[in-house]
C-alpha cells in the first residue's frame, strides 16, 4: 500500500491512489460468459451496482468509417463518389474539425485512388487514415502514402481468441504486441481495434493488453490509440451494469486502470440492440474523446452509429455545434438518394423523408399555429428542411397551402394562401379522394402530380 503512487486526476482535480497492476490471466478454456450470453437465450443484462464517475473530456470529436465499415454492407462506392462524400464531410465537420478522421481500405486500386484524391484535397480535417491487414507490406504502404496512423485488428474476446484464432490469450497477446511493434518500427501510429470487447474478459485480458500497449507507446514515443469495438452491439449504458456489457465500466477501466489517455480512446458501436447512439454518447460522458460513426448508420448487419446522430448529440451535450454545418446533412441525404441510389428509410431521424412531417390532424392544427409545438427544433435553420404537414381529409385549405409553401420552399410574395386558385382546386381533388372512400394520407407524388395538372390547366406558375 505504501508504495502505490498518489497522483492528481486532471478530470476530477482530486488526488487518486494508483491502482494495482493487472497481469494477464491466461486460461486453459475460454471464458465466454455463458451466464450472460447463452446462445439459445436472449442475452442478459446483469447488474452489480458498481458505479463509475462521469469524466467528460475537455474536447470530444467524431471519426468516420463510411468508407471502411460502411462499405462492408453495400456495393462499393466509386472513386468519384468517395471524393464527393469526403468533400461534404469536410464541410460538415467545420473549421474546428469536429469530424477528426475518415478511415479507408487500401486493398484495391480503386480504394488507393480514392485515398490519393482525398489527400490531394489538402484538408486538415478529416484526416485520411487507413485500416489494413497486420503485416509489414501493408505498414509500408501506409507509410508510403504519407499516413500517420492506421487501424489494426486485435480481437480481444475469448470467442475470437480461442474459436477464431485458435490461440491462447498469451499467444494472442504476444502476437498482437509483435504486430504493433512492427507498425511502430515503421513510424506509423497504430489504432488498435479491440474487436468484440463487450464479450471479453476486461480485467483478465483487455486491461493487461492495453497496459502493454501503453508501455510500447512510451518506448517508441508514438501514440497508440485504443478503439473500443462493440462489434455485436451488446454494450449497455445503464449505471451499475456488469462488465463486459457496461460501456461506462469499460471506458473507466481503460482510463484509470490501463492508463489510456482520453484522447487515445475511441468508441465504435453497432446497433444490433438499438443502442449504438446511446452507447456512443455514454462513451463520451465517461472519458472517450472519439466516437466512430458512419453516414446514416450504414454498416455491418444493423449498422454503425449514425454520424449525423452524433452531431446532434454533440450539440445537446456542449450547447454549441462548434462550427459544424448541419445543413450539409440534408445535402448528403439528397446526394445518396439521387446520385448513389440509396433509399434512406423515410422515418430515419434528421434525414428520412418523413422525419418532420406531421400527419395527425390535431398535431397538424398545432403545427400550423406554432411549429415549435410539434417540431424538435428549427429544422428549417439547421437542416434546411422546414416541417411539413401531410395532406389528408382533415388538412383544410390552410393545411394544403402550408404543404405547398414548405414543399416548394416558397418565400414571401411567392407563397400561396388558402384563397389561392391552386389551393382551392387542390382541395376539391382532396375532398373527392376521401368522399370516394379513401382512408390513407396522400403521398407527395400524388400531390405533385395533381399540382402539375392544375398548374397546366389554369396557367399557374409556382
Amino acid at each position: 500500500m505504501e508504495n502505490r503512487k498518489v497522483y492528481l486526476d486532471k478530470h476530477t482535480n482530486l488526488l487518486q491512489l494508483e491502482e494495482h497492476m493487472y497481469p494477464l490471466v491466461d486460461v486453459d478454456t475460454p471464458n465466454v460468459f455463458r451466464n450472460l450470453f447463452h446462445y439459445d437465450e436472449i442475452p442478459k443484462i446483469a447488474f452489480n451496482d458498481r458505479i463509475v464517475p462521469h469524466s467528460m473530456p475537455d474536447e470530444i470529436w467524431i471519426t468516420d468509417t463510411t468508407f471502411r465499415d460502411g462499405q462492408q454492407s453495400r456495393a462499393p462506392y466509386s472513386t468519384d463518389q468517395i471524393v464527393t462524400i469526403f468533400d461534404y464531410m469536410h464541410r460538415l465537420g467545420g473549421s474546428q474539425g469536429k469530424i477528426r478522421q475518415s478511415e479507408f481500405f487500401l486493398y484495391s486500386k480503386k480504394d488507393r485512388d480514392a485515398v490519393y484524391k482525398c489527400m490531394e484535397r489538402g484538408y486538415k480535417f478529416p484526416e485520411v487514415t487507413s485500416w489494413i491487414r497486420a503485416n509489414k507490406k501493408d505498414f509500408e504502404l501506409v507509410k508510403d502514402l504519407g499516413m500517420k496512423e492506421t487501424g489494426i485488428l486485435v480481437s480481444c474476446s475469448d470467442y475470437h481468441i480461442f474459436y477464431k484464432l485458435k490461440m491462447t490469450r498469451r499467444e494472442a497477446m504476444e502476437h498482437y504486441l509483435s504486430v504493433i511493434r512492427e507498425c511502430l518500427e515503421t513510424g506509423v501510429s497504430p489504432r488498435c481495434h479491440l474487436e468484440d470487447i463487450t464479450r471479453s474478459d476486461i480485467y483478465g485480458f483487455v486491461i493487461p493488453f492495453c497496459l502493454e500497449l501503453m508501455h510500447l507507446m512510451e518506448e517508441y514515443q508514438i501514440p497508440v490509440k485504443i478503439r473500443v469495438c462493440d462489434t455485436m452491439g451488446y454494450g449497455v449504458n445503464y449505471p451499475g451494469a456488469v462488465i463486459p456489457r457496461s460501456i461506462p465500466g469499460i471506458i473507466y477501466g481503460l482510463r484509470v486502470h490501463a492508463g489510456v489517455p482520453s484522447e487515445l480512446i475511441e468508441f465504435h458501436g453497432h446497433n444490433d440492440f438499438y443502442k449504438a447512439v446511446n452507447n456512443s454518447t455514454t462513451a463520451w460522458l465517461y472519458g472517450a474523446c472519439g466516437v466512430n460513426c458512419s453516414l446514416f448508420g450504414i454498416g455491418e448487419r444493423t449498422g454503425n452509429t449514425p454520424l449525423e446522430a452524433m452531431i446532434f448529440e454533440y450539440a445537446q451535450l456542449r450547447g454549441t455545434l462548434d462550427g459544424m454545418d448541419t445543413t450539409v446533412i440534408t445535402e448528403l441525404a439528397e446526394y445518396y438518394e439521387k446520385e448513389i441510389g440509396y433509399q434512406i428509410p423515410p422515418r430515419t431521424p434528421f434525414v428520412g423523408k418523413n422525419f418532420n412531417v406531421t400527419r395527425a390532424g390535431i398535431h397538424a392544427d398545432g403545427l400550423l399555429k406554432n411549429e415549435e409545438i410539434y417540431n424538435v427544433f428549427d429544422t428549417g435553420k439547421f437542416l434546411n428542411r422546414p416541417p411539413l404537414v401531410a395532406v389528408s381529409n382533415t388538412s383544410g385549405l390552410a393545411g394544403i397551402a402550408h404543404w405547398i409553401n414548405t414543399y416548394y420552399h416558397l418565400k414571401n410574395e411567392k407563397q400561396v394562401d388558402k384563397n389561392s386558385i391552386l389551393v382551392v382546386e387542390l382541395k376539391k381533388w382532396v375532398d373527392a379522394e376521401y368522399e370516394s372512400g379513401r382512408v390513407t394520407v396522400l403521398t407527395d407524388q400524388e400531390l405533385i402530380r395533381e399540382i402539375e395538372r392544375i398548374c397546366d390547366e389554369k396557367g399557374i406558375t409556382i
